[in-house]
């Protein structure tokens, strides 16, 4: 019984490191498709609307992926990485206030939440 036990735990941190990595190697357009499919799930877009938050994911994502360029072979995340991401996102938000409505807003607001405490907490995005 100890056996299939440990054989389940192994499987499942296998699967989870094996999501995780493939997360990491997506292409910008693979990581602006899904969250635009996660923002379209909770904030109900229409077809405009997605299209919209689509590009500006897809703009998002590869500016990020130059900073993160930037840094490769150094340590951490530096503070004016940080800084520049920060801005990134800020812009990024300000933009989707345009793109959405009122009511959509407060539910994308309630989404990155929720994201920010998934990632506090370790779980999958």
């Amino acid at each position: 019984m100890k056996k299939i036990g440990f054989f389940m735990i192994a499987l499942l941190i296998g699967t989870m490191v094996s999501m995780g990595q493939n997360w990491q190697n997506a292409t910008p357009e693979e990581m602006a498709k899904r969250q635009t499919e996660q923002i379209k799930e909770k904030c109900g877009l229409d077809k405009d609307q997605e299209k919209k938050v689509y590009d500006l994911s897809l703009k998002s994502v590869n500016e990020m992926a130059k900073i993160r360029e930037g840094m490769q072979g150094g340590g951490g995340p530096s503070d004016e990485m940080r800084a520049k991401m920060t801005k990134i996102r800020d812009d990024q938000s300000k933009e989707m206030k345009k793109i959405l409505t009122a009511d959509q807003y407060v539910k994308y607001e309630k989404y990155l939440e929720e994201r920010r405490a998934q990632r506090q907490g370790g779980g999958n995005r």
